[in-house]
């Protein structure tokens, strides 16, 4: 039986400066992806198309390395990130890994708003069965959320720079 785990991080990040410059910084659609996720596990594949390899992490024992397909889209003001496929290295036979993303970065008047969801449906491998389903699931949810806080403070911190800089070049 698949188990299914999700979680959800909102953002509201204030820029004081140049924030009526944050519509066009996120057209630079690379750089802004570059400067949320990893660019070191970030492969551009073609326009507004990513691979990202998931920081591995270790689930009861296994090394676990989520790899997924990104299709990044601009709108008004607006860059939406979802994943367009997934595969599992590291938990053996898994056919049926699931991973859903659909992320959204909004520039308004006072700075970024953002929301993700990030969710998994998987099967448990064999050598996890004998591990309770709702064990497994916390386990999934608390990795998620994780997986999130990252990435929330990399674009406190690493986006803003990078914003930043952008302004002065």
């Amino acid at each position: 039986m698949p188990l299914a785990f999700e979680a959800r991080q909102k953002l509201d990040l204030p820029i004081k400066r140049n924030a009526d410059r944050l519509s066009e910084y996120l057209l630079q659609q690379e750089r802004v992806v570059g400067a949320m996720l990893d660019s070191k596990k970030l492969t551009l594949l073609g326009p507004g198309s990513y691979r990202y390899n998931v920081t591995s992490f270790k689930v009861f024992q296994l090394e676990v390395n989520p790899v997924v397909s990104i299709a990044a889209v601009n709108s008004e003001g607006a860059l939406t990130m979802s994943a367009t496929d997934s595969q599992l290295d590291g938990l053996g036979l898994v056919d049926d890994f699931v991973l859903t993303l659909n992320a959204t970065l909004e520039a308004t008047a006072q700075g970024l708003e953002g929301e993700a969801l990030l969710g998994v449906t998987v099967s448990p491998p064999p050598l996890l069965r004998l591990i309770p389903g709702q064990v497994l699931e916390s386990t999934g949810q608390s990795i998620l959320s994780t997986i999130l806080l990252g990435i929330k403070a990399r674009v406190r911190q690493q986006l803003v720079d990078d914003f930043r800089n952008w302004c002065e070049e």
